[in-house]
């Protein structure tokens, strides 16, 4: 990084917060710094810092209409991290001290972090620029995805072809998250018969912080350390895997860093595994099973997307058994309760659902449109037979 004049020292604090991503004031701060490289490295200022020349950096010092254009910007960043006087400390006062948990697969924040395919990542990326904008304290937990989403070619045939380019994470506005003691924040995830470490990374997002997970640690096994690296790949295995460590994993990051939500909120079926530890935590603490699966139950928001039956993961129960083996603690003696949960037979045989288990364990569940709502209760019916679906979530 290039030793900045003192006048515009912050230049790379804002850099490194995806708040300026969706602020137009903010944005101009760096087009109109250099606008050629603004345009060369695709809106990216963590890579414009790293290349602009420091006469160019000096000359902006004595740019008096940019200065006031920067120094206005870094005021309206303070204001948003503090979110005082915001929507949220207006309207939800019971939400003061508090913090949600908002789980997903992926986010999409920005082009120079390339961790979603679609729609589910929009939506996710978007409540949390909304949540920081309102002064909701929400914390998000996701996966770092060191190859992101494939890029797609085709072939002289006319074949899809997917092609992944290893993501450059010093041009990223990443940072390695923190524990309250100082420490680089590592957690370790039960997966079958062995243990998985995850690290963790932090995007800041004005008043949200985002939390990835990434397994590419030297102490795991080769195989271990592809967990993480891309989004959707692999088989269902591998996919069965990375939802474990997103849902299991993601409520021991967020203790170790310090945060005890009050709500988590699951976007989409993948982060289901949520449930299971916060289940097995109030159990190892005295909780009886059924108390400690009503209390998250009160807790939990579900969001679905995919409105069709393919798009809902599923997975044989030996195989969730298998990678489950470990993650049971006081909980062995309820395995079978717990598999119960996601009990779901879409006319194939029944299947181990994730989509079943949001459902089942969550206070409040809601699609992305109205239509979406009718299609969905439609699909779902099954898992309350007893009610009409006029009377479904």
């Amino acid at each position: 990084m290039i030793q900045l004049p003192d006048r515009i020292k912050r230049l790379d604090e804002l850099a490194y917060d995806l708040w300026w991503s969706w602020n137009t004031d903010a944005r101009q701060v760096f087009r109109k710094l250099d606008y050629p490289l603004w345009r060369l490295t695709a809106h990216n200022p963590v890579r414009m810092l790293q290349l602009i020349p420091r006469e160019k950096l000096e000359a902006k010092t004595a740019d008096r209409d940019w200065l006031a254009t920067y120094d206005r910007v870094l005021a309206r960043l303070e204001s948003a991290r503090s979110a005082q006087h915001t929507w949220c400390a207006r309207e939800c006062g019971d939400l003061t001290g508090k913090t949600i948990g908002y789980f997903s697969a992926e986010f999409a924040l920005h082009q120079s972090l390339p961790i979603y395919a679609g729609g589910l990542g929009v939506l996710a990326g978007d409540h949390c620029k909304e949540a920081s904008d309102l002064g909701v304290p929400l914390i998000g937990v996701g996966f770092m995805y060191p190859q992101g989403y494939f890029h797609q070619g085709l072939s002289p045939e006319g074949w899809q072809q997917e092609l992944y380019e290893k993501l450059n994470w010093t041009e990223t506005a990443i940072e390695p998250a923190i524990t309250p003691e100082g420490k680089p924040a590592i957690t370790a995830v039960p997966l079958g018969n062995r243990t998985v470490l995850a690290a963790v990374w932090l995007v800041r997002l004005g008043r949200v912080r985002l939390y990835l997970l990434d397994t590419d640690l030297e102490e795991n096994a080769p195989w271990d350390r592809e967990l993480s690296a891309r989004l959707y790949g692999g088989d269902r295995e591998t996919r069965i895997q990375q939802e474990i460590i997103l849902g299991i994993g993601g409520v021991r990051v967020l203790k170790a860093i310090g945060h005890d939500p009050a709500v988590y909120h699951l976007n989409e079926g993948h982060a289901a595994f949520v449930v299971l530890q916060r289940i097995r935590d109030l159990c190892e603490v005295g909780w009886s099973f059924d108390d400690a699966l009503e209390q998250v139950r009160r807790t939990t928001v579900f969001t679905t997307h995919t409105p069709v039956a393919a798009g809902h993961d599923a997975f044989p129960f030996h195989l969730v058994e298998s990678h489950l083996a470990g993650a049971w603690g006081d909980l062995g003696g309820y395995r079978e309760r717990f598999l119960a949960l996601g009990h779901h037979d879409s006319g194939g045989g029944a299947l181990f659902n994730m989509t079943a288990l949001a459902m089942r364990t969550s206070a409040a569940i809601n699609g992305v449109s109205q239509l979406h709502g009718e299609v969905t209760r439609q699909m779902w019916q099954s898992i309350w037979p007893d009610r009409a679906i006029g009377q479904l979530p």
